[in-house]
């Protein structure tokens, strides 16, 4: 067949695994590729419809993730996710069939949390299997983090006071990445300060911390007690003092303290990864007397105790694991809209 000199015949049939309608295109020897297949298709459909172009548009912008599948070898039935004409006249079948199977990350009813074993084989997966560096995975969770904070406080709509963000930093992981989102925070033009009270000999740790100097992150040297001084200062605070498995009495009395203060604060409260003090399987704890976020940013995976997360907005920010690795630890989680690097759940 020669595609530049006939028209493909837009036929129905139904697909014999699933049981699904949909519109059949002829499959023969030298069929041209499908990306030219597809916009003769739409052409033809387009100029068919009487519905408004931008509509038809729009209903082909949701024809997306594509399935083929061979009917009967004399074609190929084509789904998609959703889609087809908006008015009641023209509604495509081509979209995909309430028997078809979604795509399991998809399915945010499925979510799946992560135990701290679970969570810590996963990274070891990432830093191992996949040889991400250590350093790559807290600057992707770092942005991230910065990138949901902007989400749920666009800077536009802010006042110059609450432009202003306390970034509080443990000697952990978790600090590390704090450090990374104020840097990003930062360049995003938002007013970023540090609390890092007890500081980390590690390499990475004094690395980011002098990145942050460097670009005129002012660091506080003291938390003040008076609660009310916090409030009036600053438009909210980011919490990255623990992560799973750390414990508040390891690692000392200042960040002790700090928590302490932040469980009192009115301004709108953003935990990285987990709220600090939580248990991370069963969120016990200091999640029955202790921080109460706003803002969740589970890294990679949600951990098991964000089950109990009762705030206004949950993100997780791993848009990097691979999909191999999604589906190894049975994660159920939404999609990634466009190039967003976070996903609210």
């Amino acid at each position: 067949m020669e595609w530049c000199q006939r028209q493909v015949p837009l036929l129905t049939g139904c697909d014999p695994i699933t049981g699904g309608t949909g519109l059949l295109l002829p499959v023969q020897a030298g069929f041209p590729p499908f990306p030219r297949q597809l916009h003769r298709w739409h052409g033809r459909v387009k100029s068919a419809c009487t519905c408004q172009p931008m509509a038809v548009r729009s209903a082909f912008a949701a024809l997306s993730d594509w399935r083929m599948h061979r009917v009967g070898g004399r074609g190929m039935l084509l789904k998609g996710r959703g889609g087809g004409c908006p008015c009641n006249s023209h509604r495509l079948s081509a979209t995909m069939s309430s028997a078809a199977r979604p795509d399991p990350a998809e399915t945010p009813e499925e979510q799946r949390f992560l135990s701290t074993e679970e969570a810590a084989a996963l990274e070891r997966e990432l830093l191992e299997d996949y040889r991400f560096g250590r350093q790559q995975l807290v600057e992707l969770c770092g942005h991230a983090s910065a990138v949901a904070v902007t989400k749920v406080f666009p800077l536009p709509t802010l006042s110059r006071k609450q432009r202003t963000v306390l970034v509080v930093c443990g000697p952990e992981q978790n600090g590390a990445v704090g450090l990374v989102c104020a840097r990003h925070l930062r360049v995003f033009e938002y007013e970023p300060t540090i609390f890092y009270p007890t500081r980390s000999l590690d390499l990475l740790h004094r690395d980011l911390t002098t990145q942050c100097e460097k670009m005129d992150i002012p660091f506080l040297s003291y938390l003040p007690t008076e609660v009310q001084l916090i409030n009036d200062a600053y438009g909210l605070v980011v919490d990255a003092v623990l992560g799973p498995g750390v414990q508040p009495g390891e690692i000392g009395g200042p960040c002790t303290r700090a928590l302490a203060t932040l469980k009192l604060l009115s301004i709108p409260l953003v935990s990285l990864d987990i709220p600090s003090g939580w248990d991370a399987e069963t969120g016990g704890g200091d999640s029955e007397d202790g921080l109460r976020p706003d803002v969740l940013v589970s890294l990679a995976a949600p951990k098991r105790c964000a089950g109990r997360f009762s705030g206004r907005h949950h993100f997780v920010a791993g848009r990097f694991v691979p999909d191999d690795v999604r589906r190894k630890f049975a994660l159920r989680l939404p999609g990634y809209t466009g190039t967003d690097c976070v996903a609210a759940l």
